[in-house]
């Protein structure tokens, strides 16, 4: 239940343009581009044999795959603590490991693969969660004081999704984007100060999935995509109008990837096996009205673990399977395999790619290029419980791993 009654405005994009706040810095699901690019030098190049310092540790978290973010000095993460019954407790450290406090925000997800699905975003004063039940919270971000929340189902007329909402939400300016899915609501944007609807899109009227929204300018145009059950979504940032949408099959419905832009093309990847839609680059018109499929490849096995693109190149691992791919953005074909690490996230900083095997947890450093992939140090992570799904973040000259109840943070910078 929304904390104020909910109001639709409908403004015209000038004056919507208008009302907008000064850029704001992001703390966000996959850095700052939600591109598994983090900024930042003087990282190490190669680590010790048994891996970099840890710098501490904190196991107590509960259940979760969310990863972490870094904002104004502080470390924010959620979790569902055994003693909370399913609540959602979200955690906020300093940057050497001491809790400064906690908050129980809602009820949780609890159901298959329990556990806080979202990673925060923080944007000055303001934290937002979204909860695996279809809750979405306003923070004050220093305190942790509920400021508004909307609920998916009561207010947004949502649909359920199998696994529990997972999305992590896209804040630009002003506003706040989220996918609830269903007929009416399927895309919306909220005024983030207030909760308040800016736009409600019908979207393509299915169940939303479990992949988070990006916001790009496309020759200056502000354009949204985002999946939902069974198709990619283009939308008109400003007002919500759906511009195209392109069938995406993946058996289970499960779209975890989240899109990237690329010089007027989307790369997206939602496959668990050779019958799904596979990864696909969408070629953009001039003006964003309409895309046409550049190439598909169906034999790229890749469901949740993101990829990076560097040098004309997409890096990416294969879901469930040995397997690391090297493959020609312009063309889609595969310019090599690497067996070694296992399939899992991928982040890169600083000329290198952290590589975190969903398996067994072996974290591992990589030197990539078109041509070659070459292992240059590697870890295993050894604390934690339940699946290796935590996207690892980079931040402060650290990295920091998030498995299940676990939380930890090595020392990746490179002393002159």
């Amino acid at each position: 239940m929304k904390t104020g009654k909910i109001r639709c405005t409908i403004l015209f994009p000038l004056l919507w343009i208008s009302l907008y706040s000064p850029a704001q810095e992001v703390a966000q699901w996959r850095g700052p581009g939600r591109d598994g690019k983090y900024p930042g030098n003087a990282l190490l190049q190669e680590w010790p044999a048994e891996g970099p310092a840890l710098l501490w540790s904190y196991e107590g978290l509960g259940a979760g795959m969310g990863s972490p973010v870094i904002s104004g000095g502080k470390i924010y993460v959620t979790g569902i603590p055994d003693t909370l019954a399913g609540m959602g407790r979200l955690f906020v450290f300093d940057l050497k490991g001491k809790v400064l406090w906690t908050k129980d925000y809602g009820s949780e997800f609890t159901a298959l693969y329990p556990g806080a699905r979202s990673t925060p975003s923080v944007a000055g004063d303001h934290l937002y969660i979204e909860s695996g039940i279809g809750s979405v919270y306003c923070l004050n971000a220093h305190t942790g004081e509920q400021i508004w929340n909307v609920d998916f189902f009561s207010d947004l007329g949502a649909d359920s999704v199998q696994f529990g909402f997972s999305e992590s939400l896209l804040i630009e300016d002003d506003r706040l984007y989220c996918t609830p899915g269903g007929k009416s609501h399927n895309m919306v944007a909220l005024n983030r100060f207030t909760g308040e609807i800016l736009w409600a899109s019908p979207g393509s009227g299915e169940q939303a999935t479990y992949s988070s929204p990006v916001l790009f300018r496309h020759r200056g145009r502000p354009l949204l995509v985002n999946l939902t059950a069974s198709h990619i979504l283009g939308l008109d940032a400003l007002t919500g109008k759906v511009l195209w949408q392109i069938y995406q099959y993946q058996d289970n419905n499960i779209h975890a990837n989240t899109p990237l832009y690329h010089e007027g093309n989307i790369l997206v990847s939602s496959a668990s096996r050779k019958d799904s839609s596979g990864l696909v680059m969408l070629r953009l018109s001039p003006e964003g009205d309409s895309v046409r499929v550049l190439w598909r490849n169906k034999g790229v096995i890749n469901l949740s673990g993101g990829a990076i693109l560097n040098d004309s190149s997409i890096y990416m691992s294969a879901y469930l399977q040995p397997k690391w791919y090297c493959i020609d953005l312009n063309t889609g074909e595969i310019r090599y395999t690497a067996g070694d690490p296992g399939g899992g996230a991928v982040i890169y900083a600083d000329g290198r790619y952290y590589c975190y095997a969903e398996r067994n947890g072996e974290m591992v450093l990589v030197d990539a290029t078109s041509e070659k992939f070459t292992v240059i140090s590697r870890f295993m992570v050894r604390l934690g419980t339940a699946e290796h799904w935590a996207h690892p973040v980079i931040d402060s000259g650290m990295l920091l791993i998030r498995h299940g109840n676990a939380l930890m943070a090595y020392d990746i910078s490179r002393k002159e």
